[in-house]
């Protein structure tokens, strides 16, 4: 599991180098990553296929299929507002593991795990949503779709549940997603265009949306086992 940061003394320090590291992870300056391109010949990994419906299967998480889907996955936390909580996507036993620490110093209060762009997006226009086979720790977690490339661009996001120690099947409607900018609601905002899909992310976050607060959060480790997400009809 991802080491926790020290105590809290007064405000605790910014790792500003972990900040830069998860802007070039999700191509965030584009002259950076361009250069990166041209002079390393790296290639990002490739989209996640469909097999019968199922775009990530974590269930065999050391196997070269599923290490080549977790490549995909990258940190999002709220470091990039000044915190210090950390996080990652891990491989488990079973399943791939969403796993870190979240602290509310320096006014923060969320970790993540975030897909880069997938280039091209996603065609799920003929299905309704999403599922995901989770094992949690009780908390209240949230998934994001986005359908555009943009690195700060309107969110649609569900909370949901977690039952301790508990194999659950999570549907993600996508008429059921609320669209969010920097975890506010935008009501006047279009539906998510399935046909278009861009990324996914989960998330740990101590609030919910507008300023509320999540009722289930509780700050330090965490643990959320990710075995499948689907798509279903």
């Amino acid at each position: 599991m991802t080491s926790s940061p020290p105590p809290n003394q007064g405000r605790s320090p910014w790792d500003v180098g972990r900040l830069v590291q998860t802007l070039d992870f999700f191509e965030s300056i584009p002259v950076v990553s361009t250069l990166k391109a041209m002079f390393s010949g790296s290639q990002l990994p490739q989209p996640p296929q469909m097999d019968n419906g199922v775009l990530f299967d974590f269930s065999h998480p050391r196997s070269a299929r599923s290490l080549d889907l977790m490549a995909l996955w990258g940190a999002l936390d709220d470091v990039v507002m000044g915190g210090v909580s950390r996080s990652g996507l891990q491989a488990g036993e079973n399943a791939a593991c969403f796993t870190g620490y979240v602290s509310t110093d320096n006014s923060g209060g969320f970790a993540s795990v975030r897909t880069r762009n997938f280039d091209p997006p996603l065609n799920l226009g003929t299905y309704q949503g999403l599922t995901l086979r989770l094992r949690g720790d009780g908390q209240r977690y949230k998934v994001f779709l986005r359908d555009r490339d943009g690195w700060d661009a309107v969110a649609y996001g569900l909370s949901f549940d977690t039952v301790p120690q508990a194999w659950i099947t999570v549907a993600v409607p996508f008429s059921n997603l609320v669209p969010v900018f920097r975890a506010r609601s935008q009501p006047d905002a279009k539906p998510l265009d399935p046909s278009s899909l861009r990324s996914l992310q989960l998330m740990l976050s101590k609030f919910e949306y507008d300023q509320a607060l999540n009722p289930h959060f509780v700050p330090g480790p965490f643990c959320l086992e990710v075995q499948t997400i689907a798509a279903y009809r």
